[in-house]
């Protein structure tokens, strides 16, 4: 069963609690989980991953992160600092997207643009990012699939990391 991100476990004496902070994390190797924004590509192709967020000097749009199919690559390192993160990803072999409906800059090659006007007075391309509300969690992460998603949105989920 997963837990949310800030659920306690509770235990029903303080036993096996002691007992593991004396004994559980030398014996079972455990760390801190870490805090990031991952994308996780569940399909077998290729792909483009671009990411939006507000910094403290106005909107930012960095990209692009190559994700092989099946496995997962960390855009933000560390503990996620903005609360809304927009997502923008394209299929490298097949050509389809995963997009949305908020537009900002993105460039052809690898880039990391400040601002989300004017994208192409100022030589960019624009591109539709989908907004993801983390809740301020400090870690989140989305998932590409093959899958369209039933409602008509773009076939992205996002979720806290364990």
């Amino acid at each position: 069963m997963a837990r949310a991100a800030g659920q306690r476990i509770r235990f029903a004496s303080p036993l096996p609690l002691v007992l593991f902070a004396m004994f559980g994390l030398s014996v079972l190797g455990v760390s801190q989980a870490r805090a990031d924004f991952r994308v996780c590509n569940a399909t077998q192709n290729l792909v483009g991953v671009g990411i939006g967020y507000r910094a403290k000097a106005g909107w930012v749009t960095e990209g692009w992160w190559h994700i092989e199919g099946s496995t997962c690559k960390t855009l933000i390192e560390g503990p996620l600092s903005s609360r809304f993160y927009y997502l923008y990803a394209e299929d490298a072999e097949r050509g389809g997207r995963w997009d949305g409906p908020i537009n900002m800059c993105v460039a052809e090659k690898e880039f990391k643009i400040a601002g989300i006007n004017d994208c192409f007075a100022r030589g960019y391309q624009r591109a539709g990012f989908q907004e993801y509300d983390t809740g301020e969690q400090t870690s989140w992460m989305v998932q590409l699939t093959d899958e369209p998603a039933t409602d008509g949105e773009a076939a992205v989920t996002g979720q806290t990391n364990p």
